[in-house]
């Protein structure tokens, strides 16, 4: 139930906060949107000090409720494993970038597309079917319950 209040909370607040954007974009991708550009920081955590990957994602579902642990393979054990192909907006994707397994973690926005905070540009976002990511990409999985997904992926309009 506290999760259940924290997400509403949270939900409300974001949407005061956005509800003068121009553009059409979900509550979602508005705020990864809003943490875009923020420097790589090995154990970062914050906008301020800037993030390494699971803390970017840590840091973005934290706002809705949702603690994460702050390591992507920690965090590859959260939710329920789900296949590729059915990868919805909220998903955590994960990649082996070192060699040793998992060793990085994203958040898919849909249409091929994911965010997260890569060691050279920071918080950005990239396709899945890029080269590089293609080639590694490991699993996914889902942490978002169906009431909070469609919360977190309503249109927000001016």
């Amino acid at each position: 139930m506290k999760k259940v209040v924290l997400s509403a909370l949270a939900l409300v607040m974001l949407l005061t906060f956005q509800l003068g954007s121009a553009s059409a974009e979900t509550v979602l991708e508005q705020t990864v949107d809003s943490l875009a550009g923020t420097k790589y920081r090995y154990g970062g955590v914050s906008p301020e000090r800037g993030f390494d990957c699971s803390g970017f994602t840590m840091y973005v579902f934290n706002m809705f409720g949702i603690e994460l642990p702050h390591q992507s393979k920690a965090q590859n054990k959260e939710g329920y494993w789900i296949p590729k192909e059915e990868l919805r907006a909220g998903d955590l994707v994960f990649f082996n970038t070192d060699g040793s397994g998992i060793s990085h973690v994203g958040i898919y926005l849909g249409d091929g597309e994911f965010v997260h905070s890569a060691t050279d540009k920071g918080v950005v976002r990239n396709r899945l079917n890029e080269s590089y990511y293609a080639k590694r990409y490991v699993s996914a999985r889902r942490i978002l319950w169906d009431d909070l997904y469609d919360q977190l992926n309503a249109q927000v309009q001016q």
